[in-house]
């Protein structure tokens, strides 16, 4: 059987090396050796053994009736939608990494794939090697998702356990992640939490059976984390992680990414470095979590694969996913209900009278001239009117 992969970047290679080292257990399962036959990309990869695969049209690939599975690694909306929907059209199954094509065009290649008798499929966009969407799109289709909280993006946990563990601030936090390869040059996807919304969009979508817009969910990153929140966290007992939550709200879903802080019972409290997890709760589950590495070469490349391997199992049998394309609309975020962790340099005076209702504080002389406090749970919308009474707010952060 024959495959090929647009974009010999890090996944793409490392796609390539596991079918190569992994040849003889994948050819078994899938009861036919699978050959990587063309490889897309602008470059020509001189003395490198892929290099006689090299093709810089992808209508080659288009065209080539040998090839019945293709792998898009090349990230981003396009060209990578022009080219994977015309090999969908083409007859050929596509499996991707590419979060951000899933969420904006997810909808409409699961349909496109369904019309072809082919599948269009997607493991390693959430999680990288966690088998998170096909759990959710196959294994818990009997259940009802009411809750999903996930940590879902390496870069920024990575960030978050570092400046807890060491004291450091955000600034020489990241610098330290770019230099060991788990920030981008450009972090902004990361550090913004835009990345993790494409994600929780996506697991959202699947949850819910309609696309939902990943522009509709309230994002905050975790530039304004400082070493004081650290401290301040330590004192609680707690850690701050960047989180992406989607909780069932009547018959639609609640979606947020923000970084909060999450008690020692929660299951996501020692998810740290650069690994993810994805706890969930299921109306005949209960709880459950998957966790492991969440990016990176080969974990990544180990979903990409057994997507390849499904495939090739159901060649010329399309795979049903509830993913439609009829626009899910969230609930309003501002009737979420969440104790929150304020910083201010008001007095306590002027904070109880901000807040109706007695809130806990915190008792550390952390900052100088600073009060810290916990908020009783209280909807988002009347936390905001509230602390805009207090001019001196320096931080605030949710509880999880």
């Amino acid at each position: 059987m024959k495959a090929a992969i647009m974009g010999y970047g890090t996944i793409g290679s490392g796609v390539a090396e596991t079918l190569r080292v992994n040849h003889d257990v994948i050819a078994k399962r899938v009861g036919e050796p699978i050959e990587l036959k063309k490889v897309l990309d602008l470059r020509e990869f001189k003395g490198d053994p892929i290099e006689p695969l090299i093709v810089h049209d992808y209508k080659d690939i288009v065209n080539d009736p040998e090839i019945r599975i293709v792998v898009e690694t090349m990230g981003g909306v396009e060209p990578a939608y022009t080219f994977v929907k015309a090999m969908l059209e083409a007859g050929k199954n596509v499996t991707t990494s590419n979060k951000a094509l899933v969420a904006d065009k997810g909808a409409e290649l699961i349909r496109i794939a369904r019309e072809h008798d082919v599948n269009f499929m997607f493991e390693a966009s959430v999680g990288g090697g966690i088998p998170i969407i096909r759990c959710i799109e196959s294994c818990l289709t009997g259940d009802v998702i009411e809750y999903i909280a996930g940590i879902v993006n390496g870069t920024t946990n990575y960030m978050m356990t570092d400046m807890a563990e060491k004291g450091a601030d955000f600034d020489a936090v990241l610098k330290e992640a770019q230099a060991k390869g788990f920030a981008e040059k450009d972090p902004t996807a990361d550090i913004e939490g835009y990345d993790a919304t494409r994600k929780i969009a996506i697991l959202t979508s699947l949850v819910a059976g309609q696309q939902v817009d990943y522009n509709d969910i309230p994002t905050e990153g975790i530039t304004h984390i400082s070493v004081a929140d650290m401290k301040y966290a330590r004192k609680i007992g707690r850690k701050i992680k960047l989180l992406a939550t989607s909780r069932e709200v009547g018959n639609t879903y609640s979606c947020r990414v923000a970084p909060f802080l999450v008690a020692p019972e929660s299951p996501l409290y020692n998810v740290d470095g650069v690994f993810n997890a994805v706890f969930l709760h299921g109306n005949i589950l209960g709880d459950g979590m998957f966790y492991g590495s969440g990016a990176g070469k080969l974990p990544t490349a180990s979903a990409v694969v057994g997507d390849i391997v499904r495939m090739a199992k159901h060649l010329n049998k399309n795979i049903p996913i509830e993913w439609g394309e009829e626009k899910l609309e969230l609930a309003d975020p501002g009737l979420d209900r969440y104790r929150f962790f304020v910083r201010t340099t008001d007095d306590q005076s002027a904070i109880d009278t901000a807040f109706t209702e007695e809130v806990e504080y915190i008792d550390a002389d952390i900052v100088p001239g600073e009060v810290g406090f916990i908020t009783p749970e209280m909807e988002q919308r009347e936390f905001d009117e509230s602390v805009k009474k207090l001019p001196g707010t320096v931080s605030t952060i949710r509880l999880a």
